[in-house]
This record gives C-alpha cells, structure tokens and sequence, in this order.
C-alpha cells in the first residue's frame, strides 16, 4: 500500500510541443484512456452459446 503513495506537493512536469503544453500526468491519462479504447474496438463481442 505504500507504493500507491504519491506526493502531490510539488506542481506537475509539464511537455512542450510547439504550441501544445500538457503535463505528463494528463497525458498518461489520454494514452491509457485510448488504449482502453482500442480494446473496446479490438476486443470480440461474448457470443451466445447454442443450446
């Protein structure tokens, strides 16, 4: 459970490209919600089974 502690005192990382500013918390979030979502897509149905 100790390694589920995080400080949150200090203020984020930030990356910069060009104009786009986004910190690297926000960013892990994005990449694993569309990973999710490339699951959802890539994953089959369940099927009925025949009786």
């Amino acid at each position: 459970m100790h390694l589920l502690a995080i400080s949150l005192d200090h203020p984020a990382k930030y990356i910069s490209w060009g104009p786009i500013s986004i910190s690297v918390p926000n960013l892990i979030m994005i990449l694993v919600l569309v990973g999710f979502f490339v699951l959802a897509l890539s994953l089959p149905f369940p099927k009925h089974r025949k009786r």
